[in-house]
């Protein structure tokens, strides 16, 4: 199958090295050319070593960087089957992304959504033909992670739920067909996560430290300020926002101010060397 990746950040990136993987041919586009030169080293690099772990032959990994390349350019995406978003998390920025995808793919064409939060029917009320629309969140990191969240929109067909299902199967992935509420299963319940600690820290009755080492201690693999960090403190702080907003400010999904001071100091976490941690570089 061709698998066009629209977005050459992690998360984009990380779906391909997945369907790389798994025998798909893979194109990443993004506008920055600088992001697209990144994510082709990095997904080789990552191949290299799935090489050196076993999981995958030299042979497969010389087919798959053959099968894999980056552009700059949307209309090198007009033939694939399957076209996932995986750009910044802004409606008016998808929209102009699926119109123009919509003008150049086959209507056979899959368009799907990595959104973690915005509603399916407002992603897909800008396309003519909105039954092929449908969501496919994957979590980060997305070459590691078994969920895929598959998410129906009012119009999405049936035939493209069971084909969107069957892809993430075929790419060793754990599905679950979810509502199409805003922030869907996994976010939904995940913002508590994140705000509740935010304001423990905030009220200064714990360090962020000493929070996720308690919630790491009954069980949980990564803290709430580990995990912001490896997700990114600010794509972290947008989907809050627009969660808070698609609920009618619901008080639970209030915004943090600590979030929103850590992303304006440009401390984005892992992917900027410093967040609520330090990082090497």
């Amino acid at each position: 199958m061709n698998i066009a990746l629209c977005g050459a950040g992690t998360m984009g990136r990380g779906i391909a090295l997945n369907a790389l993987r798994c025998g798909h041919t893979v194109v990443i586009f993004d506008i920055n050319a600088d992001a697209c030169a990144k994510a082709h080293t990095w997904v080789i690099g990552q191949l290299g070593k799935a090489v050196e772990k076993g999981l995958l032959t030299q042979e497969g990994k010389e087919k798959a960087v053959l099968q894999f390349s980056t552009t700059t350019l949307l209309d090198d995406c007009a033939g694939a089957n399957l076209v996932i978003e995986a750009v910044a998390e802004q409606l008016d920025i998808k929209h102009a992304l699926f119109r123009a995808l919509e003008e150049r793919c086959s209507p056979e064409t899959i368009l799907a959504t990595n959104t973690s939060s915005i509603s399916i029917a407002a992603l897909a009320r800008c396309l003519a033909h909105q039954d092929r629309f449908v969501g496919l969140h994957f979590f980060n990191p997305a070459h590691i992670m078994k969920l895929v969240e598959v998410i129906r929109g009012p119009r999405t067909s049936q035939e493209v739920v069971d084909a969107a299902v069957a892809f993430a199967r075929e790419l060793g992935k754990t599905t679950v067909v979810a509502r199409d509420v805003p922030g869907f299963i996994v976010n939904r319940v995940a913002r508590n996560y994140y705000n509740e600690a935010q304001r423990i820290a905030m009220e200064q009755a714990a360090q962020p430290e000493q929070i996720d080492r308690c919630m790491r201690a009954i069980g949980f693999k990564m803290g709430p300020f580990e995990l912001m960090d490896l997700i990114g403190v600010d794509v972290n702080l947008d989907v809050t926002k627009s969660m808070y907003g698609q609920y009618f400010n619901e008080p639970r999904f209030t915004p943090s101010l600590m979030q929103q001071q850590y992303v304006d100091a440009g401390l984005h976490g892992k992917k900027t060397g410093g967040g609520f941690y330090p990082y090497e570089s």
